[in-house]
């Protein structure tokens, strides 16, 4: 019922308090909806990767050259790797083509995550997408040279040490890239941590305070995802996965740090 007022009366306007639209999450969704935005991410993601597959089977031969220099390099003179099978180089060659064509598509993929969780996210919050994807798709690069450079050399020079007179290495092919592959994208995970605490920290979930007092807990955690990851249980190969985890995760401290809001850091 509307209130009129007496005749000299001045109406007086009842004023809601402000809300902020552009400040507001996106709208709720109902899980079939949830469902319909998860598989059409999941069918432009593997558009993407299928377009850097296309890109990545043009540069196969050099691609495929680049990617045997580790395992060449560990080989005692006189071993070569050999395949078995009949189609084990040329399925090779599509594996090859298939991780060229992910590498290529990973900052289009992880745009696609992101537009997955972003209409749960309030509009200050959806400005972390840029640096979201670039911290990933970096984090995701740098893990792919860490096992390229690295990792992946120094595994296969420790397998190579046991060759002798009576035991020639000649590993097979397809064995050779199961093993890198494993391991790229083991590493590739791992570096992921700095991207993963900057989202986290922006939105705080996370602070270095917060990573600083459990740090001998993560120190725990790194040692057994890196014997998870690594494919031998000697403390050496062991210790070459789990360095890297360390350094990240000292890296992530600063990443919280620094990516703060208004640099406080809350216990």
């Amino acid at each position: 019922m509307a209130l009129v007022p007496f005749p000299g009366q001045q109406s007086t306007a009842v004023q809601l308090p402000a809300t902020d639209e552009d400040d507001s999450p996106g709208g709720k969704m109902s899980f079939l909806d949830h469902l319909d935005e998860f598989r059409k991410r999941i069918v432009n993601a593997c558009l993407g990767i299928a377009g850097g597959v296309i890109i990545g089977f043009f540069f196969i031969d050099k691609i495929f050259n680049f990617l045997l220099t580790p395992a060449r390099s560990a080989l005692p003179p006189g071993s070569t790797m050999i395949y078995t099978q009949p189609g084990e180089a040329f399925g090779l060659y599509i594996t090859v083509s298939l991780i060229a064509g992910a590498v290529i598509a990973s900052p289009f993929i992880m745009f696609q995550v992101w537009l997955f969780i972003a209409p749960g996210l309030f509009a200050h919050e959806k400005k972390f997408a840029i640096p979201f994807v670039l911290f990933s798709t970096l984090g995701f690069i740098g893990g792919a040279a860490f096992n390229h450079y690295v990792a992946f050399p120094f595994i296969m020079a420790f397998f190579a040490s046991f060759n002798s007179i009576d035991l020639r290495f000649m590993p097979k092919l397809d064995d050779v890239f199961g093993l890198y592959t494993k391991m790229l994208l083991g590493i590739g995970l791992v570096f992921q941590m700095p991207a993963v605490v900057f989202f986290l920290a922006r939105l705080k979930m996370v602070t270095a305070r917060f990573l600083v007092n459990h740090f001998k807990y993560a120190v725990l955690l790194i040692f057994i995802a890196a014997a998870v990851i690594t494919p031998t249980g000697d403390p050496v190969t062991l210790g070459i996965f789990a360095a890297p985890m360390l350094v990240l995760y000292g890296i992530s401290i600063v990443v919280a740090w620094v990516f703060a809001p208004k640099r406080v850091l809350d216990a």
